[in-house]
């Protein structure tokens, strides 16, 4: 990465998001970092600071499309032309379809869908003019694999695969250099699960195995500099995605336990009167990680092999072909 690079993370004021501001803002570039609550992007801006970055901070809804350009416009007056843009904010509620309220989908829609949909056209404005930049989309095995109690958050990750397939082939259309790439994450160890609306007898928790946000950012700043369609982080996720494509019946009914698999039995009764974050903020200073840092893997072996499957894919070619010689 050039160190003159400025990137834009939505999203950026805790977890995934903040560590990938971090991860960016660690290898050279201007990040620009784009959230709701002003008083965390000011701790983020600051940690980044103390490690001799560049932030800038913009309070913004991602849903509201006029302030997600305005974003666009203020980061390439203060730091200059964007090279890559994060999609990554997100909200959910953790719930039965049937206890849903269909203000708490659209919200779910506009914030994880068509706050994807906003960054990308603020970015895809200007990339075009220039003919270069990246766009990634922060997605989910979730965009493959739908589980129980997440509907509206399932179907708003398959949304953003939906539309992000079909800018690609836009992209190719038009021989274009902008490039967009999209990050299948695994479970990670952010502040969600505690601030997630649910309506659950128990506190809500990733479905396991739990990574920490800063494997996530890796990918995501891996993906920014590569020519991956798509980059797929971690073994758990690879089998949800791979066998919802090759046994979506068999995968519906493994999927099934992740009804047990996101509540913590172990954490205290959920408060009914707790503040949520899917409509407004919640107050405190949360940072990148969440409460299972206990069993977050700090490194992902899949990962690791996808970003050097070339050579393993040379390797394992040259066994078979020794082996093959000493069968002879």
């Amino acid at each position: 990465m050039r160190s003159s690079q400025v990137v834009v993370v939505t999203g950026a004021s805790a977890g995934v998001g903040r560590a990938t501001a971090l991860q960016f803002a660690r290898q050279g570039a201007k990040v620009a970092l784009l959230a709701r609550d002003k008083t965390r992007l000011q701790s983020a801006q600051a940690e980044i600071q103390a490690a001799g970055g560049q932030a800038l901070i913009i309070a913004l809804d991602v849903a509201d499309a006029a302030q997600v350009e305005a974003a666009a416009a203020q980061v390439e007056q203060e730091l200059g032309a964007i090279d890559v843009w994060v999609n990554n904010a997100m909200v959910t509620i953790i719930t039965p379809v049937h206890d849903l309220q269909a203000d708490e989908v659209r919200r779910v829609t506009e914030v994880t869908y068509l706050g994807t949909v906003h960054g990308t056209l603020a970015a895809l404005k200007r990339m075009r003019e220039r003919n270069r930049g990246v766009i990634v989309q922060v997605g989910s095995a979730l965009a493959y694999r739908a589980i129980p109690l997440q509907s509206a958050y399932c179907a708003a990750k398959f949304a953003v695969r939906g539309f992000t397939d079909s800018l690609r082939t836009e992209l190719l259309h038009q021989k274009s250099a902008v490039r967009i790439t999209m990050v299948q994450l695994p479970a990670h160890n952010t502040p969600q699960f505690d601030w997630a609306r649910h309506r659950m007898p128990a506190r809500p928790r990733p479905v396991a195995p739990v990574f920490r946000p800063e494997v996530a950012a890796r990918a995501i700043t891996w993906a920014a500099q590569g020519h991956r369609r798509e980059v797929w982080l971690g073994f758990s996720a690879v089998k949800a995605i791979v066998g919802t494509l090759l046994a979506p019946a068999l995968a519906d009914r493994l999927a099934a336990s992740a009804w047990d698999g996101q509540m913590d039995q172990s954490a205290p009764a959920p408060d009914p009167h707790r503040a949520d974050n899917l409509f407004r903020t919640v107050v405190g200073n949360q940072g990148v990680e969440g409460r299972f840092g206990d069993e977050a893997k700090a490194t992902s072996w899949q990962f690791r092999a996808t970003q050097h499957r070339a050579v393993l894919g040379a390797m394992v070619l040259g066994v078979a072909a020794l082996a093959a010689l000493v069968w002879m």
